[in-house]
């Protein structure tokens, strides 16, 4: 009987594990950081944010649309509350008539196009690289920035896969590298992918012989290839943060003398994405290269860059 009780705490123990790791730590996180923006209104006006009513959850998706908040920001906020409460063994109807069509009504007001930020280019690249170079700074910091930044665009990486890369990762073959991406977010189970990036022409832009060049003078030989540096350029075990990214390329844009206001960490992905799109590449090969799983995203890119290329106004001569 005392080793029945004690296989059904390990049980217990177990199966508190599987529920924590269900879902991947960012997003639930992110869905902790969304509740808590919740739980501050329901404090401010009294309600109670646990277990929640459909009613005060309509209130704050009108509370939010009030405000300069994203359509998609406010579905991903009811989506975040729904999971808590269900975490915390609370029910809570999200698709009540209150909740559903308050949203039809924000939608219609506000409109649903979103807009994202803006792709980062190849003439934009090329004069962020420029700006690298010309930076005042060790070649050692060059090289880290450059290839973080030529290994992010050209495989179509989410900025977290870029963070994550280690050394182990990485196989140099003939052709130029494979990438081994353990773990993404429509991959959240770990079964993994391939991606490759082969060498290019121009050795200045070639993401393969510039991350072989940060390697050498880096001297890593294992763990995390993107790291910090620490005073004096000293580079440490510290693997960078994703939204660390995000302040290197708006850092090196405003070098080049290009306002950061609408890039992103995502910039360098959705560059990658509408630049394959302009040249021609065909939509499922795209998605090879990003992991998209939905064609709707990428055809989005295409379209973009499309905007010029098929423009009815090239055959009009004025």
């Amino acid at each position: 009987m005392r080793e029945l009780q004690t296989d059904i705490k390990a049980l217990q123990e177990e199966t508190l594990k599987n529920l924590k790791n269900s879902k991947a730590n960012n997003t639930v996180r992110a869905y902790k950081s969304d509740f808590k923006d919740f739980g501050l209104f329901c404090a401010k006006n009294g309600f109670k944010d646990l277990p929640s009513d459909p009613k005060i959850i309509a209130l704050y998706l009108t509370h939010l649309s009030t405000k300069e908040v994203k359509l998609s920001t406010i579905k991903r906020r009811l989506v975040s509350i729904g999971v808590i409460h269900k975490m915390k063994g609370h029910y809570l109807d999200t698709k009540h008539p209150v909740i559903v069509e308050n949203l039809m009504g924000i939608k219609r007001r506000k409109g649903s196009i979103q807009k994202g930020k803006k792709p980062l280019l190849i003439n934009d690249l090329r004069n962020v690289l420029k700006a690298i170079d010309e930076e005042n700074i060790d070649d050692i910091t060059k090289l880290r920035d450059k290839s973080l930044i030529l290994v992010g665009f050209s495989g179509g990486f989410r900025r977290n896969e870029i963070v994550s890369l280690d050394y182990e990762d990485l196989d140099f073959v003939f052709e130029g590298l494979k990438i081994t991406v353990k773990r993404s977010k429509t991959d959240q189970f770990g079964a993994g992918s391939i991606k490759a990036l082969p060498y290019f022409k121009e050795s200045l832009y070639c993401p393969v012989t510039t991350l072989k060049r940060w390697l050498n003078i880096s001297k890593i030989t294992k763990g995390p290839i993107f790291r910090r540096f620490s005073k004096g350029s000293k580079l440490s075990k510290d693997r960078l943060s994703d939204q660390t990214i995000a302040l290197i390329i708006k850092k090196y844009l405003e070098k080049a003398g290009i306002d950061s206001k609408n890039y992103s960490g995502h910039s360098l992905r959705s560059g990658f994405a509408t630049s394959a799109a302009e040249t021609g590449a065909e939509e499922r090969n795209i998605m090879a290269m990003t992991g998209h799983k939905s064609a709707e995203m990428v055809r989005r890119y295409i379209k973009e860059a499309n905007l010029f290329k098929n423009n009815p106004l090239n055959k009009i001569k004025i």
